[in-house]
């Protein structure tokens, strides 16, 4: 996976985007409007002096609690002191692909995209985005489920694919150490500013994975963690990636919230079944029959279910010798007994089919190698 190239943007037009993203609670859809029309430098000094362009005044309310507080340099001091960059729509690695679903998100349910990415870490996001898998689920994990978690994260690594996490307890911290122990790659999405460590049992982790991978944010340095903000987040986590697996989810968990958005961009959701009497699968067990996740059980499946048309087994198991045949072979290869032979004309009989089909098909069962002739008839060789 290509690692993070510099890309720099000029003084005054770094410290606009930086203050367009402290000034209003993301997501703010009348931001991203403003900016769309005047550009980041003019969009900012707009909302600062409180006097927009006719058609935008819905911008001013989002921003008043925060428009003459905010301090752009400063969060910017404060990311470069733990090594991050804010990333906007004007670099080249902003994955601009996967967050495009967002902007099509009813505003008022608290979609869109964000106005821009704090990131620490090496990895590229755009890179990172176009092939990973989201592993999401219980705070208060099984020891069943941490082990399913951190299989699937390194069998996933193994292959590939990048492990999108939201960096917290449980299946998040089980998904991104299994990742790093198979130096894959993993990024962790924050609810907090990218200067904070959420949860601060997790600052090692998270170190961790700023080493290798990244470390992401739509919020300002500085901002604490919140519930609204975590629910917010998980929208990222869902878009950042090509499929979304739960892993293991109570009746209420925030994993079924990132599921919920994971299927209003249209992503895949896979779900992980667990112990019938376990009350963190229930969740999962819910996603799954009500057709909202499809039953995933290992790394093959999660890939399938992101790569429909190729790359994964959908959980058949093992191919079998006998599973690229044609039916009329099949039914032919079924009609010679067990032990044995038959001639063409039992074959052609238990099978019901034409003595003449039944002699093409045992041409091919015979170069396939699955039957021999024994002089008195054909015979099972496997």
């Amino acid at each position: 996976m290509t690692m993070y190239a510099d890309t720099r943007h000029d003084d005054e037009v770094l410290r606009a985007w930086a203050y367009l993203s402290a000034v209003a609670e993301p997501p703010c859809s009348s931001i991203r409007r403003l900016v769309d029309d005047l550009g980041a430098v003019a969009a900012a000094d707009a909302i600062r002096s409180r006097r927009v362009p006719s058609g935008h005044e819905a911008v001013l309310g989002p921003t008043s609690a925060r428009a003459e507080s905010c301090t752009p340099a400063v969060d910017l001091d404060t990311a470069h002191a733990v090594d991050a960059r804010l990333i906007t729509s004007d670099d080249a690695e902003w994955p601009a692909w996967s967050l495009l679903p967002l902007t099509r998100l009813d505003p008022n349910a608290h979609g869109d995209e964000p106005i821009a990415l704090w990131v620490r870490g090496p990895a590229r996001l755009d890179d990172v985005a176009a092939a990973s898998i989201s592993l999401v689920g219980s705070r208060a994990a099984s020891s069943y489920g941490e082990h399913v978690t951190g299989k699937l994260s390194s069998e996933l690594c193994a292959q590939g694919w990048a492990v999108v996490s939201g960096g917290a307890y449980g299946v998040d911290g089980a998904a991104h150490r299994a990742a790093l122990a198979s130096a894959g790659i993993t990024v962790a999405v924050l609810a907090c500013g990218i200067d904070r460590d959420y949860p601060a049992g997790h600052a090692r982790l998270l170190a961790e994975v700023a080493s290798s991978g990244a470390v992401v944010s739509e919020y300002a340095p500085g901002t604490t963690a919140a519930r609204h903000r975590f629910l917010t987040r998980n929208r990222l986590v869902a878009a950042l990636s090509s499929a979304t697996v739960v892993v293991e989810a109570g009746k209420r968990s925030g994993a079924a919230n990132t599921a919920a958005w994971a299927r209003a961009i249209d992503r895949p959701v896979g779900a992980v079944p667990g112990p019938v009497t376990s009350a963190t699968s229930v969740g999962c067990h819910r996603l799954i029959a009500d057709g909202l996740g499809v039953l995933v059980t290992d790394a093959a499946s999660v890939i399938t279910l992101a790569v429909p048309d190729g790359g994964g087994d959908p959980g058949r198991g093992r191919e079998r010798p006998t599973d690229t045949l044609t039916d009329d072979e099949k039914r032919v290869h079924d009609a010679i007994p067990g032990q044995g032979s038959a001639t063409i004309t039992e074959i052609s009989f238990a099978a019901g089919l034409d003595v003449g089909i039944v002699r093409a098909a045992l041409a091919g069962l015979e170069i396939a190698g699955l039957i021999a002739g024994d002089g008195a008839g054909w015979r099972l060789a496997i």
